[in-house]
């Protein structure tokens, strides 16, 4: 049942959080999208709603987004079996097309519209864009997987100094104009570095760490970038949370002061996690 809000308490709300909109006023922060809050209608409105009131009250929002789900169900329509390799899509020239028109052409498009209509105004730029994200092969086995060799952020300083929300696919291209499939945790945590962001946010399906992986009880609300391969050897960084948590490391070594792993599945995490003093999600230091 929604609690309906007096007053009162709606001004104290807007007052406890002033120290946090002065503190990000005119900072940048990195939002990485993905996973079900991209599929969930009703999560992806809240998302886009929590990115809009931010930039309106004087937050530089960047947005860089995935798209995984929605590349599977097109090659699935052209019929082109999706294959892996160590957790990275193997990307052929053909797939490469693939993930850049979904990417760039759909997802891109529609987040740039959804976000119009909620009263914001952004921009779609993928990395292809004023040579944003220069890429090579990670392997050759895995074909067109990008391992990022520069990122240039003039494009969304650009963007961001005209009052938009630049909003980033995380396809790239090398100086032959081939186009690759960037890893969009890697970018977000690359593009963040670069900017030298106030935070970089992940959005993922967990509630951040865990000490034990089935009691959300269990939360590791601060972790220090030193203790990291500490908690790998503990098991509690494992599987498809060792390369985000790269990512997030990787991300603080190039001068971003706060990097969070927060539940996007909790409509205005983003919120909650930017503006309150209770935050969501596990923070690295």
């Amino acid at each position: 049942m929604d609690e309906k809000l007096t007053n009162a308490q709606r001004a104290k709300v807007l007052i406890e959080a002033l120290p946090y909109i002065q503190d990000y006023n005119g900072k940048i922060i990195v939002v990485k999208y993905g996973g079900n809050a991209m599929i969930n209608e009703e999560l992806k409105r809240a998302v886009m709603g929590d990115i809009v009131l931010l930039s309106l009250i004087g937050i530089k929002v960047v947005l860089v987004h995935g798209g995984g789900p929605e590349i599977n169900e097109m090659l699935k329509k052209i019929g082109k079996e999706s294959e892996f390799k160590n957790g990275l899509r193997v990307t052929d020239s053909e797939t490469a097309e693939v993930v850049q028109m979904v990417l760039a052409g759909k997802i891109s498009k529609n987040l740039v519209s959804l976000i119009g209509s909620m009263g914001g105004k952004a921009i779609g730029l993928s990395g292809m864009d004023a040579h944003m994200i220069e890429a090579k092969k990670i392997d050759e086995e895995l074909g067109y997987v990008g391992e990022i060799t520069n990122v240039d952020p003039t494009a969304i300083l650009d963007v961001l100094d005209k009052g938009y929300i630049p909003v980033i696919s995380t396809v790239g291209f090398d100086r032959d104009g081939n186009c690759y499939n960037i890893n969009a945790d890697t970018a977000a945590s690359r593009i963040a570095g670069t900017l030298k962001a106030e935070s970089l946010i992940s959005m993922t399906d967990i509630a951040g760490l865990l000490r034990d992986k089935d009691d959300p009880g269990t939360l590791i609300p601060v972790v220090n970038v030193s203790e990291a391969p500490q908690l790998v050897r503990e098991g509690i960084i494992s599987g498809g949370m060792i390369p985000k948590v790269d990512c997030c490391i990787e991300a603080i070594r190039r001068g971003v002061k706060k990097v969070f792993i927060i539940d996007g599945r909790i409509p205005h995490s983003i919120l909650i996690e930017t503006l309150t003093d209770e935050g969501i999600g596990t923070m690295f230091v």
